[in-house]
């Protein structure tokens, strides 16, 4: 009687065991329970934490409520200004209803997945290409609202999608790096020309000042010396006076009023005179012209030049013959 007993207690000991281990559930923090007793919905989602279902008649399901970082698969379009591109995208999405993300959907990330590809050609065939290449924002949050329309009845949320990746073909490539050279040489010589009209204005108003203040200029030929010094090489400086320059500028303007006046030639006499140079009296007679001077070879003494006499420097003999000896004349004097 009491083994019989022992053993009953025991079976049921066993039996109970059994059911709890066949009944109890452990849901995680970051999942949520779907229970479903005999194929129907049964009550609300299980929270996190021990639950327990009737085995055999129940079965849980357990749905991750955790962001799902789904990529894309690149999809080849053409723009609407006729450019082909390929264009891969990513999508962040979470469920925010595990009850509906089970009844409602099949496969929700399946569901998700080929309508963000579907989303994504209809973005690119209405876009232009530098819409995709500049204007990317505007996009995302195009893209996400066509996904995000039909994810709400799935209980899936769209938290953010975001175009990765443009693909653009070898041609069209080449055809924007042309453009981009283009405009940047253009931008190139726009900066240069802006350059070399503040550079004329500023040379401008520097040859203003040395124009008012001469000795500036001296000081800017020593400065280009220093400067033309400071580095190591072979050239050879040579300075032009900035006098002689002066002295050549002033040369090439007109004479004044003074220097005209000293350079004209003394007025003509009052009387008139022949043919020959010879002077007319008052009156038309011409006066008679004296004996003529007898030429002499002799130069005409000079202040500057005197002309030595040596006759006179002979001393008086008082003879008054040639026959002696001269004495040599002086010529230390």
């Amino acid at each position: 009687m009491v083994e019989e007993l022992l053993t009953a207690v025991v079976a049921t000991g066993a039996a109970g065991v059994v059911y709890l281990t066949a009944a109890a559930r452990v849901v995680k923090q970051y999942e949520r329970g779907v229970v479903f007793r005999l194929g129907r919905l049964r009550g609300q989602e299980r929270q996190p934490g021990f639950t327990v279902i009737v085995p055999f008649v129940d079965r849980l399901h357990k749905v991750n409520l955790q962001i799902v970082t789904m990529p894309v698969p690149a999809q080849e379009g053409i723009t609407r200004d006729n450019v082909t591109v390929r264009v891969d995208a990513v999508v962040y999405f979470k469920v925010v209803d595990a009850a509906a993300a089970l009844v409602n959907v099949e496969d929700y990330r399946f569901a998700v997945s080929q309508m963000a590809q579907t989303s994504l050609r209809s973005i690119i065939g209405k876009s232009d290409l530098d819409d995709l290449l500049s204007n990317r924002e505007m996009l995302n949050q195009g893209l996400e609202l066509m996904i995000d329309s039909p994810a709400v009845g799935w209980g899936v949320q769209i938290d953010r999608v975001e175009i990765k990746d443009v693909s653009l073909p070898d041609t069209m490539k080449r055809s924007m790096a042309r453009q981009a050279e283009a405009d940047r040489e253009r931008r190139a010589r726009v900066i240069n020309a802006d350059a070399e009209l503040q550079a004329s204005r500023k040379l401008a108003e520097a040859a203003q000042q040395m124009a008012d203040t001469p000795s500036a200029l001296q000081l800017r030929l020593l400065q280009t010396i220093v400067a033309v010094a400071a580095e190591k090489n072979s050239t050879l400086v040579l300075p032009f006076p900035v006098e002689l320059l002066r002295f050549l500028e002033r040369a090439a303007q007109p004479p004044t009023e003074r220097e005209r006046a000293l350079g004209e030639p003394a007025p003509p006499d009052d009387r008139t005179g022949d043919v020959n140079g010879e002077a007319e009296e008052p009156g038309g007679r011409v006066p008679e012209a004296g004996p003529p001077v007898p030429a002499t070879d002799r130069p005409v003494p000079d202040k500057d030049h005197p002309i030595l006499d040596f006759g006179r420097l002979a001393p008086d003999t008082g003879a008054g013959n040639d026959s002696g000896p001269r004495p040599r004349p002086r010529t230390d004097v």
